[in-house]
């Protein structure tokens, strides 16, 4: 019995699956036409401004680009690591109550997230000191 309800689970899921392609294949279309195209356009635009002022600016296509995923990594570090921060407390100070391993599991992810958020945001700085100033 289990098996034929897996059997049968499984088709609706891969015929729904079918039925939202067709479904959003030709809705889209028209929502590609509208104002989502333009501002997908711009925001490809705007990002190849970013890193053409990088390229300028550092004088080199290779550490312009580096510096371009560098200043990307710390800008999106930070959300990142204050989700994994607070998932961390919750399991120190919420979960952690009744279970000691739990605790310090919270603990050390806590500690890990931290670690990342420093490295993310120090790295950039690191990179310009080291190519402004190490290259003569």
């Amino acid at each position: 019995m289990k098996k034929i309800v897996i059997a049968l689970l499984v088709v609706i899921c891969i015929l729904s699956v079918f039925v939202s392609y067709k479904i959003y294949a030709t809705s889209g279309e028209d929502v590609l036409n509208s104002e989502t195209a333009s501002k997908l356009i711009e925001i490809k635009e705007k990002s190849a401004k970013e890193l053409e002022d990088f390229v300028a600016e550092y004088g080199d296509e290779t550490y312009g680009f580096a510096a371009y995923i560098l200043d990307k990594v710390r800008f999106f570090s930070i959300p990142l690591c204050f989700l994994g921060i607070s998932v961390g407390a919750i399991y120190q100070y919420v979960i952690g109550i009744r279970k000691l391993d739990t605790r310090y599991k919270g603990f050390f992810a806590i500690i890990a997230f931290v670690t990342i958020l420093i490295i993310c945001q120090v790295l950039p700085f690191v990179f310009v000191v080291v190519v402004k100033f190490g290259r003569s």
